[in-house]
């Protein structure tokens, strides 16, 4: 009995730990999540965990009034999704995003950085 209590919580743990690297979870972006920059950036870049499929993975960069900043549809490319952006004067930004993995698992998320001193 106890052999198949270990065997078991083995299993689950297996089956948990499997279903959460199923998902594309933002690694790192440039400009740096929170970060402020003295340049405006051309482009936003957000690395993923996991290749993306681009028919279903957007990024959307707007300014502090809500109004979009960038320049419309991503280019996705395995683990690396970037858009342009226009010429972003000092402020607040927020780039909202959301992917879906090739193992048809969907993320999203947002984050801010800012422009200027």
């Amino acid at each position: 009995m106890r052999i198949l209590n270990l065997a078991t919580t083995a299993l689950l743990a297996f089956l948990v730990s499997t279903a959460a690297n199923a998902h594309a979870f933002l690694d790192h972006a440039e400009p740096r999540v929170g970060s402020t920059v003295s340049a405006a950036p051309k482009e936003v870049v957000l690395f993923f965990s996991q290749n993306l499929e681009p028919a279903f993975s957007t990024i959307e960069v707007s300014d502090a009034s809500g109004a979009r900043v960038d320049h419309g549809k991503a280019k996705v490319s395995a683990t690396t999704m970037r858009v342009g952006v226009k010429q972003l004067p000092p402020g607040t930004y927020r780039v909202r995003w959301q992917v879906l993995s090739t193992d048809t698992h969907t993320t999203e998320g947002s984050f801010t950085f800012q422009v200027g001193p």
